[in-house]
């Protein structure tokens, strides 16, 4: 099951099922209220935001003849959906006789029957219902796709709590140290201890399998003026990161120049790593000079901590004031070193972009990965490619022709 599903409030979704419970009813089909308890421990157990997973965990414990499910099924379509509106309107064809429990046997105030053709005939008439919602799959699917930039401050808020429940596991990597295990190679330290009650005669083989840890990660976040839409919403993606991830992060911003914020970002809550960051930063929203800052990532920090090994997150739109040269030859290096560079821009998100930018035109042959990062939607695929721990194979990007002006 998705953490970021768990975000939505139990009873929202409870009162949802049971308005859907009485759905079915009212169609027709025979669902008792208790069973609806069964539904919410089982959506426990699989991801919610997935409607599939839903609409089969729901057959399975809702539907008992298999002559009920093509009105289970526009029951769904009808009731699991988009809403433009509060109070929805359907017409669900009953599949059995009348004697099934209806709405008119057991009223409820948020459900109500009418007959929509005026015609009262038992055996071709559809009831009408009116059913007051609670959006679940509309207000977590909205927020999965809308752009950060459009996000209100209530959505930005709902968007920080999915962000924290997000499960960043980055994948491992084989380290040069082993342990014992049934590997391929043979442990003959262990193997000789272990022989020596034998009167040093080998009796016994002891094996060894090479040891796992989480691979490293380093995020370079640009923080100027161009990117301020996005910085504050990528700030408490950092944040979040850094609390889940079971490898220390390390976490750099910049604009004009470089600043460190790991002692920072890692406060206990959201807002004072923010009020730490902002009052040692006092380049905020201003200028770029991704080259110079990538200059001094190199210098000064990157062989301290080890980036060949690691996979480095660069965030940033590419607008650059600096020489582009510098910042080719600097994300060159960095590339040298990393295991492997992810470009992360949130204007990739967009159908027109082209990376025409002088920064991100000099970068783009250097990257292992350029990825869009706008939306609740991209972060989601940027844990999974982080928890595949796939390298790309080498290639170039070919980069868009500049339209002579």
């Amino acid at each position: 099951m998705s953490q970021a599903s768990r975000s939505l409030q139990q009873n929202t979704l409870l009162h949802n099922l049971l308005l859907f419970g009485r759905v079915l009813r009212s169609a027709g089909l025979d669902v008792p209220p208790y069973r609806m308890g069964d539904v919410l421990l089982a959506l426990q157990h699989i991801d919610i935001t997935l409607k599939l997973d839903v609409y089969h965990t729901l057959r399975c414990l809702l539907v008992s003849d298999r002559q009920d499910y093509a009105i289970f099924d526009k029951a769904f379509q009808e009731f699991w959906r988009d809403w433009q509106n509060r109070w929805l309107s359907m017409s669900l064809p009953p599949v059995r006789a009348p004697h099934r429990p209806s709405l008119e046997a057991h009223p409820k105030p948020d459900v109500t029957s009418s007959n929509s053709t005026g015609v009262q005939d038992d055996r071709t008439s559809s009831p009408s219902t009116a059913v007051a919602l609670q959006t679940t799959y509309s207000q977590a699917e909205l927020l999965r796709q809308k752009d950060f930039a459009t996000l209100t401050p209530e959505e930005i808020r709902a968007v920080y709590r999915l962000i924290e429940t997000f499960d960043w596991t980055p994948a491992e990597r084989k380290t040069r140290r082993f342990r014992s295990g049934a590997g391929s190679q043979y442990n003959f330290r262990q193997t000789l201890r272990y022989n020596l009650q034998f009167g040093s005669e080998i009796f016994i083989l002891r094996r060894k399998t090479p040891r796992f840890k989480p691979r490293p990660l380093i995020v370079l976040a640009d923080v100027s003026g161009s990117m301020q839409a996005y910085s504050k919403i990528l700030m408490h993606f950092i944040y979040s990161l850094t609390a889940k991830a079971a490898h220390p992060v390390e976490s750099f911003i910049f604009s004009t120049r470089l600043t460190r914020i790991t002692p920072f970002i890692s406060a206990p809550r959201f807002e004072h790593a923010m009020r730490a960051i902002s009052s040692r930063v006092q380049t905020w929203s201003g200028g770029t000079r991704i080259g110079a800052a990538l200059r001094t990532f190199n210098v000064d920090w990157a062989w301290r901590l080890n980036a060949q090994n690691a996979v480095v997150l660069l965030i940033s739109d590419g607008w650059d004031r600096g020489n582009p040269a510098d910042l080719q030859r600097e994300i060159a290096y960095l590339h040298r070193c990393a295991h492997q560079l992810i470009w992360l821009n949130p204007l990739l998100g967009s159908p027109d972009y082209e990376p025409l930018t002088r920064g991100m035109r000099a970068a783009l042959p250097h990257i292992d990965r350029f990825l869009p990062v706008h939306n609740l939607a991209s972060l989601e695929d940027l844990a999974a490619i982080l928890a595949a721990g796939v390298k790309p194979a080498p290639s170039k990007h070919t980069l868009p022709a500049l339209e002579k002006g």
